[in-house]
């Protein structure tokens, strides 16, 4: 880890400067962990214990409620800073940050339940998640109908099912899942506590992100009163959702641009320190190597100028929120494109010794493919964009 960048320009004032702090200060920490964790595939408990502690975890819970009520663009920074010690625990913890920054704009829950919650995020360290991936209905996002079913009973509903991609799931108590109302065309969102009858199987073992705790959630009849059943779609006396646009979902491109600084970061002092026999001086000298950093730094500067302006226009104009959800798609696919080829270029510098597990590169490398397959995904990104450029008025 190198120390924190006071001239980093993105930051704008002392408030945000003391929000890098803390991230900076938290991920020297997980960086320690993470090759551990990384070999093992195991959960980092004590992250989160460290998390909780330095009031990370209430950041994005309103002021009413005993949070510091961040703004998206403040969320940006910390979790791209956070991901800089390690991806995994970023990208985990950054769907609970998110989810609380939506309902904090969107109050989709009854507010005596998300009084109650946020209370626990503050005081206890609770953290918040929704499940919705399932095997046979793949990414949420493409709009398939899940087969966890939720059948009604005289005082609530009884849930079966298997989440798949259910990060945090190691460590939360609390979290939401959709399910289809048996009988009906309609899907349910429930607000459960883990008991009885839900049942971590671990399953995640993947190249990349290897900590997330991304496992299957297997419910079996897990009981649900009628005041925790959140949302149902075709409902009328239902309220209408409020759409923010999705802003909070930038967490995941800031964590990807937050694991290539730190690939970045590497390569650069890699460079100024390493002095092959057959140099007069190191390899940071060299003009070829100067190019592949200057390709990072233009890489890493675009990415990160469209990522915090979309996040600042976000924050500004909420009356754009819903227009603004192309733009939104466009920083999470440069961010996480241009991440994949600074990773890449970082490890060209380092040479041959950037595979080895000693160094922190291949692990970097690993994590940040993982980007392709959060959403929004690259080819709904780009189908949306040219949506929009041939509906354009001439």
């Amino acid at each position: 880890m190198t120390k924190p960048n006071v001239s980093d320009s993105f930051i704008r004032n002392e408030r945000e400067a003391e929000i890098a702090k803390r991230a900076d200060q938290l991920a020297v920490k997980l960086a320690e962990r993470a090759p551990k964790h990384d070999e093992e595939g195991s959960f980092p408990f004590e992250n989160f214990a460290d998390l909780h502690q330095a009031g990370y975890l209430k950041q994005t819970v309103p002021k009413q409620y005993g949070g510091d009520e961040i703004s998206l663009y403040e969320l940006v920074l910390a979790q791209e800073r956070l991901a800089r010690g390690d991806g995994s625990t970023a990208l985990a913890v950054g769907w609970h940050m998110g989810t609380m920054l939506q309902h904090r704009n969107t109050r989709p829950w009854p507010e005596a339940l998300y009084e109650w919650f946020c209370r626990e995020v503050v005081e206890n360290g609770a953290m918040i998640n929704h499940f919705a991936s399932e095997r046979a209905t793949g990414s949420p996002s493409r709009g398939g109908k899940p087969e966890t079913t939720a059948v009604k009973t005289p005082d609530g509903w009884l849930i079966t099912g298997r989440k798949t991609f259910s990060t945090l799931s190691p460590i939360l108590e609390y979290f939401t899942v959709s399910a289809s109302i048996a009988d009906t065309d309609e899907v349910g969102e429930f607000f459960v506590r883990k008991t009885s009858g839900v049942h971590i199987e671990e399953t995640w073992n993947t190249l990349g992100m290897r900590a997330t705790g991304s496992h299957d959630l297997i419910l079996q009849d897990v009981f649900v009163p009628d005041d925790k059943l959140i949302s149902r779609s075709g409902s009328i006396p239902d309220k209408k959702r409020i759409d923010d646009g999705n802003g909070w979902l930038l967490h995941i491109p800031a964590c990807y641009i937050g694991i290539a600084h730190a690939a970045r970061d590497f390569a650069i002092q890699f460079a100024r320190s390493y002095r092959p026999n057959s140099l007069p001086g190191p390899i940071s000298e060299l003009p070829n190597i100067q190019q592949q950093i200057g390709q990072i730094e233009a890489d890493l500067i675009t990415a990160r100028t469209l990522l915090y302006t979309v996040a600042d226009r976000w924050d500004r104009y909420p009356e754009g929120r819903i227009a603004l959800k192309r733009d939104l798609g466009l920083a999470k696919y440069i961010a996480t494109n241009h991440a994949l080829r600074i990773v890449d270029q970082a490890m060209r510098i380092v040479g041959g010794t950037s595979l080895s597990r000693r160094l922190p590169l291949e692990r970097m490398y690993r994590d940040v493919r993982a980007g392709l397959h959060n959403p929004p995904m690259d080819d709904v990104v780009l189908r949306n964009l040219a949506q929009r450029a041939l509906t354009e008025e001439r």
